[in-house]
């Protein structure tokens, strides 16, 4: 098979011809159709999270917004047979701890990530393990690419925003950072009946962020952005979403809430600040606050998201701002050196 692997840190992925994988009793050999590129592959090429132990070895194959149809099946997988059409969750649980077996395969004590634990999308067929748990059935109306659009940030954001968060009809939600997981953010949250503010650095992002859902943007080059919550919501927001994971998105988040607000934490943070942001503590007790974390989103929670994409409720495939061969990553990869680019690009031709 085709497949870009990573030879070395921030140096280009090689197009490589690698032996197709081999089906174990409890996987699925997935043709990868389509693949979005993610920031958390950057993260893993870059470099940028050895802190956390997630690092890309030489011979990683990265990729884990993928979709595709069922090339083979182990002998003992039993919901899902040769031809069928699939969507791949990246947050996925080997079936066996308590979280998994509570429906919460996201947050399963023995995490498999594709392109991480495995290798993922960024080659043309991946084995997934334990298929019958980490694959989801695509509808015949949602294409291949709308699919790969979904990937981590958008079923991210859907678990976050309705299942953790629960946002409801009227509520002002304000999102921090309008890369792919706070196009999605906006895009779910305003489909939920919420008024919905982005604020980001940059003019294009929050253009695109009006055409996902968004009520008001604000560019927080321009202008103060917390003045500016406060004067829209009237008093603040009732749900402000870190999309990005910096410490100055994280606590303008926090700031930007009203007494009794719901921050939710999404974004995972940089080599910067390696998992430890300070936060106003005492504002958080004083006007009784909650912070919500979110991963992932279990393979069980998916036909809702699916549903609401069939019926045009919620449109991951209007980020979609340009399509490529495998030969296009280390151009989205450099791009997102500097935050250039602009809503998602999506690897469909693997030849």
């Amino acid at each position: 098979m085709k497949a870009a692997v990573f030879e070395a840190t921030k140096k280009p992925l090689v197009i490589k011809t690698l032996p197709d994988p081999e089906c174990a009793p409890t996987s699925a050999i997935v043709r990868v159709e389509a693949n979005g590129i993610c920031r958390s592959d950057w993260h893993a090429w870059s470099g940028d999270w050895t802190w956390m132990g997630l690092s890309a070895q030489p011979g990683a194959v990265l990729g884990h917004e993928f979709t595709g149809i069922v090339e083979e099946v182990g002998k003992d997988v039993r919901n899902f047979k040769k031809g069928a059409r699939v969507v791949v969750p990246f947050s996925q649980g080997d079936g066996t701890c308590e979280y998994c077996r509570n429906g919460q395969s996201n947050v399963c004590i023995t995490p498999l990530l594709p392109g991480f634990s495995y290798p993922g999308g960024f080659g043309h067929l991946v084995a997934v393990p334990f298929a019958d748990m980490n694959l989801v059935t695509l509808p015949p109306s949602i294409d291949f690419v709308e699919a790969a659009s979904m990937g981590c940030r958008f079923m991210t954001s859907f678990h976050g925003v309705v299942d953790r968060a629960q946002v409801k009809p009227g509520e002002w939600v304000v999102v921090h950072g309008c890369g792919g997981i706070g196009l999605s953010a906006i895009n779910i949250a305003a489909a939920m009946g919420a008024n919905v503010i982005g604020v980001d650095l940059d003019s294009a992002k929050l253009e695109l962020a009006k055409g996902m859902g968004a009520m008001h943007v604000i560019n927080a080059k321009k202008t103060d952005p917390l003045s500016a919550i406060f004067d829209l919501t009237g008093g603040g927001a009732h749900v402000a979403v870190d999309a990005l994971g910096v410490a100055a998105t994280c606590r303008n988040s926090i700031m930007s809430l009203r007494k009794q607000g719901r921050h939710l934490q999404i974004g995972l943070t940089t080599s910067a600040e390696q998992g430890e942001i300070p936060v106003p503590i005492d504002r958080i007790v004083t006007m009784e606050l909650q912070l919500i974390g979110s991963l992932g989103m279990q393979a069980s929670h998916y036909p809702a998201m699916l549903q609401m994409v069939e019926a045009k409720k919620v449109t991951p495939k209007a980020m979609v701002t340009g399509t490529c061969g495998l030969d296009g990553i280390n151009k989205i990869f450099n791009e997102m050196n500097t935050f250039q680019n602009v809503g998602v690009t999506v690897i469909n031709k693997y030849n």
